[in-house]
């Protein structure tokens, strides 16, 4: 029997999404959105003096999916570096590709009724996206 796509947990995580302000002079941020459904997420992001996400700030208009990966996002970022994020974004890609095992990141398991539905993978990835390459501009900008 197949898991619903759309669970109680998926739409707690999607109603529930922490840091949704955008920052107010953000040392790095980013925008991805998915042609498929005109999902959109914006992630800015400040890191400490490490590299790491000291702040994060985020503007959500995605379906349940990509607000529920927004959520995951969101909880655990803080602390991590532009690496990190870059790593988390790639692993999703390759998990919901059928070409990697399950991310080493709180809550993706959540997503396995998603993986045979490639047209919302997308959607899932958008957080990863945006707070990867958000956070690599800010890692750039930190002073040495």
């Amino acid at each position: 029997m197949n898991a619903p796509l759309y669970n109680t947990e998926i739409l707690r995580l999607a109603a529930t999404i922490p840091h949704q302000q955008r920052l107010a002079d953000p040392m790095g941020s980013a925008e991805k959105r998915s042609p498929i459904c005109g999902s959109r997420v914006t992630v800015d992001v400040n890191t400490d003096a490490d590299g790491r996400v000291a702040e994060v700030g985020m503007l959500v208009r995605a379906c349940a999916l990509g607000q529920a990966s927004s959520s995951l996002l969101g909880a655990a970022v803080i602390g991590k570096t532009a690496d990190e994020i870059a790593t988390a974004r790639d692993e999703l890609a390759a998990w919901l590709g059928g070409e990697g095992p399950l991310p080493d990141w709180p809550g993706f398991a959540l997503f396995t009724p998603a993986l045979p539905h490639s047209a919302r993978h997308a959607s899932i990835r958008l957080a990863f996206e945006a707070a990867a390459e958000a956070a690599a501009t800010a890692a750039a900008k930190a002073p040495a």
